[in-house]
């Protein structure tokens, strides 16, 4: 019987050289995920800061609150 030895079992493969084409297709990518990140960090700060400016303005009445006070003002008398 022969003698089993690490490299008569498996055959070690080189991992094959990155392509042009993969190459590009990386670096694109990764710009593409870095975009997306700041994308969400501005949104999200932008987000935050309009719910706190909203939070911290009083509410505006409209012209239809305004003219039904003045109805429920005018019937009281």
């Amino acid at each position: 019987m022969a003698k089993l030895t690490k490299t008569s079992v498996f055959k070690s493969y080189d991992a094959k050289p990155e392509t042009t084409l993969d190459k590009t297709t990386r670096v694109v990518r990764k710009m593409v995920d870095e975009d997306a990140e700041k994308r969400q960090a501005k949104i999200t700060r932008l987000r935050n800061a309009r719910l706190e400016r909203e939070a911290n303005t009083p509410r505006e009445t409209t012209a239809a609150e305004r003219k039904g006070r003045k109805s429920n003002t005018v019937a009281k008398r």
